[in-house]
């Protein structure tokens, strides 16, 4: 879907660029127009249903890989695995006193093992009720910002986002040249991406990531994928620029 969009956006002004051919005569270096994407969009939601206990982001927050996004309420979650926790120890001291007994032949190998597997079950539970306390806790799977909050704390979730987040760092520039570049164009060169008005003065080299195999017959073009960082997050995602490559003319200057 992203690529017939983009598709459509471009074809047209790659279909009246001229050839790479013009920029080894002398000609001025061609510009193609691209659009600028976030490397990564996530809708987060929750594992389970329940109800939001606190959302601890808003939008526009930058948010780490790792970092705790939204808790539901695990009150009944929370008793379980403190009741499978004492079960267990329960099972792992009887099972300590009664190693003596065994040793003395006072316990039979039958008990002895029915105690050992009782404790290794318990065990087990032990694990399953930590595993459905932490599920209730969501955390970031990247480093970005949010983008949109659906959900308050007292409100039921279930399989609705929750938040959105965008990876912005780096960004991903697409843009749709025509087949007169094909060959031309290859992974590991860079082009001159330049933001459009009002971020005209915005210029940064990204690097060429993928270059579609395939030639669309019906327009006859291909998409072409740039990477840019963008630590600082000073450049926007979700706008219109230009690219030029650098097999087609003199690079341009950062500022």
């Amino acid at each position: 879907m992203l690529r017939r969009n983009l598709k459509r956006t471009l074809t047209t002004v790659a279909l009246l660029a001229p050839s790479i051919a013009g920029a080894q005569t002398g000609a001025p270096a061609q510009r193609h127009e691209c659009l600028v994407y976030p490397y990564a969009e996530v809708k987060i939601a929750s594992e389970v249903p329940g109800i939001l206990e606190e959302v601890l982001v808003d939008r526009g927050d930058v948010v780490a890989e790792g970092q705790v996004l939204f808790r539901l309420r695990s009150d009944m979650q929370r008793a379980n695995y403190e009741l499978a926790k004492a079960r267990a120890g329960l099972a792992a001291r009887r099972v300590q006193r009664n190693a003596d007994l065994y040793e003395r032949q006072m316990v039979s190998i039958h008990e002895k093992d029915e105690m050992e597997t009782e404790a290794e079950l318990l065990a087990l539970e032990v694990r399953e009720a930590e595993e459905r306390l932490k599920i209730r806790v969501v955390e970031s799977p990247l480093h970005g910002v949010v983008v949109r909050r659906h959900k308050s704390p007292g409100e039921y979730v279930n399989e609705e986002p929750i938040l959105e987040l965008a990876q912005v760092d780096p960004l991903r520039v697409e843009v749709v040249v025509p087949i007169t570049l094909f060959g031309k164009v290859r992974t590991g060169m860079t082009g001159q991406v330049q933001w459009e008005d009002p971020l005209g003065g915005l210029r940064r080299t990204g690097k060429v990531t993928v270059v579609d195999p395939v030639v669309d017959a019906a327009s006859g073009t291909i998409g072409i994928r740039l990477e840019i960082p963008n630590p600082d997050h000073r450049l926007p995602a979700g706008t219109k620029c230009w690219v030029t490559f650098a097999a087609q003319g003199a690079a341009a200057k950062e500022p």
